[in-house]
């Protein structure tokens, strides 16, 4: 199964922007689950997956990482990030 785990703050306007993008992205792909983290409120989460920038979203498959992106990403861009 695939997942990617968005990483987010309600204070950072690159991810406000990023976003709709990622909205556009879950309807698109629905087999896809995206889960958004906000990492001032799952700081442990955070820090298990060494997330440094913000947004940043890190694509698993059967959970494990296979792929990451920082800063805002174009749909096409994240479409190829998890393209296997």
């Amino acid at each position: 199964m695939m997942e990617i785990f968005d990483f987010y703050a309600d204070w950072c306007g690159p991810c406000q922007m990023m976003k709709p993008i990622v909205e556009e992205f879950k309807k698109a792909h629905p087999e896809i689950k995206v889960t958004t983290i906000n990492i001032d409120e799952e700081e442990k989460l955070t820090d298990e997956y060494c997330v440094t920038t913000i947004p940043c979203l890190v694509v698993l498959k059967d959970g494990e990482e296979i792929g990451r992106a920082e800063g805002v990403q174009s749909l096409k861009k994240l479409e190829k990030l998890v393209e296997v």
